[in-house]
């Protein structure tokens, strides 16, 4: 068992084993975040999936309203006029083949990867290297596509992709703790809406399972998963 510092001891006995209403849970995580960096906000969603299932898979991508609080770092791989296209939408890498080489090198200087469909089976061979970084390009991700601009963007803007893991659960920041709790409550609607609006056809019985938000060195707080789905978004701001 991981020794658990005095820190954290008297963190965790401010929370109560309850479920918390969202803005309170937020409020409390805001609390909680003590460390001497600006920690994220991260939600730990169980759902009652099992991915092993090709229709229980959760892969998607959320828009969050008021941002990620980080500077996302977009590299795009394109070809002709598309290289310049990218690079007036504020890309911070742009290349084609080059690129690819360099990647496959060892150059990772970036957050976010995106790609034009013609240049996919050139990025193919880069699976090995950015898969296991989450950070291979993939229609259903929303960064493989003609449409640099908007795509480059919304990822800069705060669109962060996410799958639930092996087990069917979903781990997202969505945000940095030095957020008010009303805008972190915002985000995470937009989250909750997301997840039930994806949900795969195989899901059967009681999808939402638990749901828990945290600081990055913080412990974690049990949202009422009821009382998020049924906030209307003008009560979250």
């Amino acid at each position: 068992m991981a020794k658990i510092s005095r820190r954290l001891q008297g963190l965790q006995a401010k929370v109560e084993d309850k479920d918390y209403h969202p803005l309170e849970a937020l409020a409390l995580l805001k609390e909680t975040a003590t460390a001497k960096f600006t920690e994220a906000a991260e939600a730990h969603v169980r759902l009652g999936i099992d991915p092993k299932y090709t229709d229980q898979q959760l892969r998607t991508t959320v828009a969050l309203p008021k941002g990620t609080g980080q500077i996302v770092r977009v590299a795009v791989i394109a070809r002709g006029e598309k290289v310049n296209e990218a690079s007036n939408a504020g890309a911070d890498i742009v290349g084609s083949e080059e690129l690819i080489d360099e990647i496959q090198k060892g150059r990772m200087d970036f957050d976010k990867l995106i790609a034009t469909p013609d240049v996919m089976p050139q990025v193919a061979k880069l699976g090995k290297l950015l898969g296991p970084r989450g950070l291979m390009p993939s229609p259903k991700g929303g960064t493989v596509t003609f449409d640099l601009g908007s795509a480059i963007a919304e990822f800069k803007a705060g669109k962060l992709e996410f799958r639930a893991d092996r087990t069917g659960i979903v781990h997202v920041m969505f945000g940095k703790t030095t957020f008010s709790p009303e805008d972190l409550l915002v985000n995470l609607k937009a989250l909750q809406e997301t997840i039930d609006r994806n949900r795969p056809s195989g899901a059967k019985g009681r999808y939402w399972r638990t749901f828990y938000v945290s600081a990055t060195m913080g412990p974690s707080i049990k949202i009422d998963v009821t009382a998020l789905r049924d906030l209307k978004l003008s009560e979250a701001g």
